[in-house]
């Protein structure tokens, strides 16, 4: 226990513990396994504020390293010098804390800690909550944050409606505006996003203007923190990465700012793109990726903390849940208290409006609920969205932040893949796999339910609301959809792969949940068969912005799904209860599904056909208005009701009839 744990600390020499002249294997050992205990966990877990705590009168330095027999600070005059100016010697506090205060305005003073550990190990690291960074995020800077506000910016936007009511859609900011069809001057750079009155070739909007018009509420933006490799004193050769290489977790991204160099202008140039987001109607969800880090061995965590952020196997090498060589420890006092103060920070200081956890299965359902706990007392209405995925790591199934054990954590969504498998077939394995948009037969139940919200999938997730479930069928990874259908579908016309392509479209944007666009899936985006693109050049992943010209009416058809889900209420019900209420199945075999949503007023028909031919489709007898029919969206047509019993429906199309029930 934690009394007999400082018990022992008090009765032992911990210096001499770990560095008296045994071999050097042995004492990492014991250090590693002094570290990994759970009564250091506890013992010296500190509630504090840490990094640089600025005032204009001073600076507080104070870093977390209970395993260092002494710190010092050392600082520079300039980035490029490689001799520290000064070298202070930090106090030893309570808790493992070192501590420095810097009298006077150190705004822009440049550092970086020198620790030397109980075993005699040294390192020199950037500090773990830097929030601003010199290039390629070497050295930590401090940072008055006033100072990087740039003109016009206010408070938080004020709190956004239900879940439901979202319309997420994702991109990357260097996809976003590199190409030159995208008529942007700042391509590739958080400032692209700010651009107004930009054109393709042909003449359409492009950019920030297409985004407003398409209608959608909320921009999901890949990692836009510091990651490793992109060199940032070398953009003018190509580079490229999705970012879920984390660095520095606190900074922005060097590569997306008009002068890396400068440690500050990252930071103004990330707010002005929040800022006319914001302005222009449109939230900002950041992809954060607390799960693992580039290089374990020389990340900050790790530098200061050896040993201990990390999760591990039972024979002491790291586990792997990730696919990339490394997992966080979430469920450690201190790894949990880092993410949750970085995701706070962001939220307070950029005005971030939502976070996409990254394999958030990785982490522990604890942690994840603390983390909305913390949110909700900045903003209860910011969304928290992430990969729910069974992950095969060293932590409980019980505590895993899973879509099994969703019901453990309310108001927190979850990536559906039930819906996208059931509409397109798998993405592993076989990417031939079909379908109900392709061809595959008996997916209509399945179908059924992931589009009542997620109901009934006890076997796969355990959704308790509406709110917790993302829908979609395409996102970053993978396959794009367009590309799937050329693997599962290769002897499609064109004709009838936009048609399958927009019939998935249109049932993401029609089920209960929350819907999610993969950015430019509406104009049938490719990335010429690549799966995962992460490290493809532009040519792969930019933005085709002639697409929308060529694509012309699937674009309209989803801005008019969009423009009909924000109308009615029916299509995003709150709560399962209030779905049992208002749906009724009207069909769920050969290849058809079809249901009603209606309440004491008014009525609507959703019929999905994904066969290869046209079908009639019996419904009582009525004056119904159309309002979506081969591939268009007739919101207008309200008050242009038809008596009918039965409606032709298009193969690998949605119809949508409206009947009032007063008239």
């Amino acid at each position: 226990m934690v009394e007999d744990f400082q018990s022992w600390l008090e009765s032992y020499d911990l210096e001499k513990l770990f560095s008296d002249k045994r071999d050097k294997e042995t004492i990492d050992k014991e250090m590693f396994l002094f570290v990994r205990s759970n009564d250091f966990d506890s013992y010296f877990s500190f509630d504090g504020e840490l990094g640089a705590l600025y005032e204009k009168e001073g600076t507080l330095l104070r870093v977390w390293t209970p395993t260092a027999k002494s710190v010092e600070v050392w600082t520079y005059t300039d980035e490029s010098i490689k001799k520290p100016s000064q070298k202070i010697a930090m106090v030893q506090k309570p808790k493992g804390i070192f501590e420095a205060y810097l009298p006077g305005d150190q705004h822009g003073t440049i550092y970086v800690y020198n620790i030397l550990f109980l075993n005699n190990r040294e390192t020199i690291t950037v500090d773990p909550y830097a929030r601003a960074t010199t290039v390629n995020g070497t050295k930590s800077v401090i940072t008055d944050l006033l100072r990087t506000n740039p003109d016009g910016w206010g408070e938080r936007l004020p709190a956004f409606g239900l879940p439901e009511e979202a319309i997420i859609y994702e991109l990357h900011i260097r996809d976003f505006s590199i190409s030159e069809t995208s008529g942007i001057t700042n391509k590739g750079k958080f400032l692209g996003l700010t651009e107004k009155k930009t054109k393709n070739p042909s003449g359409i909007s492009t950019g920030l203007d297409y985004l407003i018009d398409l209608g959608i509420t909320h921009v999901q933006i890949l990692p836009m923190f510091d990651y490793a490799t992109v060199d940032e004193t070398n953009l003018t050769e190509p580079q490229y990465n999705w970012g879920y290489d984390p660095l520095n977790y606190n900074v922005p991204e060097g590569s997306y700012s008009t002068d890396p160099f400068d440690p500050f202008n990252r930071i103004i140039e990330l707010k002005e793109m929040i800022r006319t987001l914001h302005e222009n109607g449109l939230r900002v969800i950041m992809d954060v990726v607390y799960n693992h880090v580039y290089d374990p061995k020389d990340q900050a965590l790790e530098r200061t903390v050896p040993g201990y952020f990390y999760r591990y196997n039972e024979d002491g090498s790291l586990a792997n849940g990730t696919g990339v060589g490394n997992d966080t420890a979430s469920e450690r006092h201190m790894m949990r208290k880092y993410i949750i103060d970085s995701v706070k920070y962001w939220a307070k200081e950029y005005h971030l409006d939502g976070f996409r956890f990254d394999l958030m299965g990785i982490h522990d359902s604890v942690t994840m609920n603390k983390i909305r706990e913390t949110l909700d007392k900045v903003d209860p209405s910011i969304i928290i969205i992430g990969e729910g995925w069974e992950m095969i790591t060293p932590l409980p199934e019980e505590l895993k932040a899973s879509q099994k054990n969703a019901q453990a954590m309310p108001r927190i969504a979850h990536f559906n893949d039930s819906i996208r498998v059931a509409l397109k077939g798998s993405d592993f394995g076989d990417e031939t796999d079909r379908g109900f948009i392709s061809g595959k037969n008996y997916q209509e139940d399945l179908l059924l339910r992931n589009i009542k919200g997620g109901m009934h999938l006890s076997s796969h997730s355990s959704y308790v609301d509406p709110e917790q479930v993302i829908q979609y069928v395409e996102a970053h990874d993978n396959l794009t959809l367009y590309d799937k259908l050329l693997r599962s579908n290769p002897n499609d016309s064109e004709e009838v792969r936009i048609k399958r392509h927009t019939l998935a479209t249109s049932i993401v944007l029609l089920s209960q949940g929350v819907p999610f666009i993969h950015g430019g899936q509406e104009f049938l985006r490719t990335k010429e068969g690549v799966a995962n693109s992460y490290q493809s050049p532009d040519e792969i992943n930019q933005f085709e912005w002639e697409r929308l010209t060529t694509f012309q009416q699937s674009v309209a058809y989803v801005r008019g799904l969009i423009a009909l889900r924000k109308s009615e209420y029916l299509f995003r019900l709150h709560t399962h209860e209030e779905i049992d209420a208002h749906f009724t199945t009207l069909s769920e075999n050969f290849n058809i599904v079809a249901f009603a949503l209606e309440n004491e007023e008014k009525k609507y028909i959703i019929v999905f056909n994904a066969n290869r031919s046209d079908t009639i489709f019996r419904i009582e007898k009525g004056k119904y208005a159309i309002l979506v029919e081969d591939n268009q969206v007739f919101l207008e047509r309200k008050a242009e009701a038809i008596l009918m019993d039965k409606i032709l429906v298009k193969a690998h199309t949605t119809t949508v009839l409206y009947i009032g029930k007063q008239q």
